[in-house]
């Protein structure tokens, strides 16, 4: 980009800040939430604002695609010249429900601007991301007639319910979608002065575990002994998936796991965290694991396996003396790459058959949620760009990091396209995603538009047809 280019859109940026906050707000006071069928007309006008933004912007194609959900929000601009590269956004324009409002300090869908912060519902997570791309584009297509790159908009509106209906729209319109990669503007960085690139995240499954044992409840006195407990055996069988220390015992559980290189362990360990701290957030002595490994390689790099719920038997005050007839767990595995979920799936289920107790029958299902872990090479080269741009806006190398939870839209793109996924937005861990108060620093509003203007840029520069 030429300093004459750089200084246009920067002028742009600047003369049009108040009209793209105002813009914002209306953005922000829709209330699109996916999870409530009470929010479903909100939703349709949240698609509706998107694409109304998008052909404001200049996109030549933009279309509303019904799903069996909520819609999504599809648009091109193809590149002008052969060679030039072609970029799908993807984001997402639903939100999370508000509740508590009483914790809220102003309403969470009347944007306010406070200490230089947006505060609504949907500010970071991801409303103001996705509007940063679109004005972007507005500013090419004023000053240049065209953004320098091709573009495909991918807006979903189910992100925040675990993007039930995506997938099966990636696959009907795949043709539609092929790019050189996805640019996902949907992401945080590791802080507000700190930049970052993810290179992975970790695959899921999901499952219940169903215990049986009498016909129904008996009384432990006169049955103790002889009936066989289900809350006892389903003890027994999680009790036997883990050893003192918090190696997981399933036979093939790591089978498949890539173990870290040296480059990438260097790359994890420059990552700052104080294990102190960390544990002091969350009310803990010390962090926890598999022994052998750093705390952010346990996070990141290993898999692992959690019960998330457990009942069975009496639950109410007092006592009851019942030996019970039926008993369930929930349990989540995070995956790391090579990892199969199928393939995990069935290593716990073979170690549940086992370790069933005599007299007691143990059933296994895969619930919905699986995806397979997502990792992308240092070099690709969308991020070595990326990873430019973001040194020249903060003066030092960005993290590489992983994360800890599951991105399944990123096993999506790469399966069913083929295409590698670039996490680039600038939400940030404390900006209360998902809970009272969230905001979007203002500051990165203007930085953000500043990074995809460069990244679009040195794109169309650099790139090797």
């Amino acid at each position: 980009m030429s300093d004459a280019d750089r200084q246009a859109l920067d002028a742009y940026f600047v003369s049009e800040r108040m009209r793209h906050l105002e813009e914002y707000r209306a953005f922000l006071r829709i209330p699109s939430v996916s999870a409530l069928p009470t929010h479903r007309e909100d939703i349709v006008r949240a698609a509706e604002w998107v694409a109304s933004a998008m052909r404001s912007a200049g996109v030549p194609t933009v279309e509303i695609l019904p799903t069996q959900g909520h819609p999504i929000v599809y648009g091109a601009w193809p590149a002008e010249k052969p060679g030039t590269p072609t970029l799908l956004l993807y984001a997402h324009y639903d939100t999370q429900p508000a509740d508590p409002l009483n914790e809220w300090t102003t309403p969470p869908f009347e944007p306010t601007i406070r200490d230089g912060r947006m505060y609504a519902r949907g500010a970071s997570d991801d409303k103001g991301n996705l509007f940063l791309t679109l004005k972007v584009v507005e500013a090419y297509s004023v000053l240049y007639g065209r953004p320098p790159i091709g573009l495909i908009f991918l807006f979903e509106g189910e992100e925040e319910i675990g993007s039930p209906n995506l997938q099966a729209c990636i696959q009907e319109h795949k043709e539609r979608l092929r790019a050189e990669a996805t640019l996902s503007a949907d992401s945080v960085m590791w802080a507000h002065d700190i930049p970052s690139l993810v290179l992975g995240s970790k695959g899921l499954i999901a499952l219940q575990i169903d215990v049986q044992g009498a016909e129904s409840d008996l009384h432990s006195g006169l049955h103790g002994g002889l009936a066989p407990n289900p809350l006892n055996a389903l003890t027994t069988i999680l009790g036997s998936m883990w050893a003192l220390d918090g190696k997981v015992q399933i036979e093939g559980f790591y089978d498949e796991v890539r173990p870290l290189s040296e480059q990438e362990k260097a790359e994890i360990a420059a990552v700052p965290f104080d294990e102190a701290s960390y544990a002091r957030s969350i009310g803990l002595a010390a962090p926890v694991g598999e022994q052998g490994y750093g705390p952010l390689e346990r996070n990141w790099a290993r898999p692992t396996l959690d019960i998330n719920g457990i009942w069975g038997g009496f639950q109410g005050e007092g006592s009851k003396t019942v030996i019970a007839r039926e008993a369930h767990a929930k349990i989540t595995c995070r995956l790391v790459p090579d990892q199969v979920p199928s393939n995990v799936f069935a290593a716990i289920e073979r170690h549940i058959q086992t370790h069933c107790p005599t007299g007691i029958t143990a059933s296994v299902q895969q619930t919905a949620g699986s995806s397979s872990a997502f990792a992308i090479a240092p070099t690709h080269p969308v991020l070595r760009v990326a990873h430019e741009v973001l040194r020249a806006s903060y003066d030092r190398d960005p993290l590489l990091i992983r994360l800890g939870g599951t991105l399944p839209v990123a096993d999506y793109f790469q399966q069913d396209l083929g295409q590698d996924i670039v996490f680039l937005a600038w939400s940030m861990p404390d900006e209360h995603l998902h809970g009272p108060d969230e905001f979007f620093r203002l500051e990165n509003f203007d930085r953000g538009m500043r990074i995809y203007a460069d990244l679009f840029e040195r794109l169309s520069e650099q790139w090797d047809s």
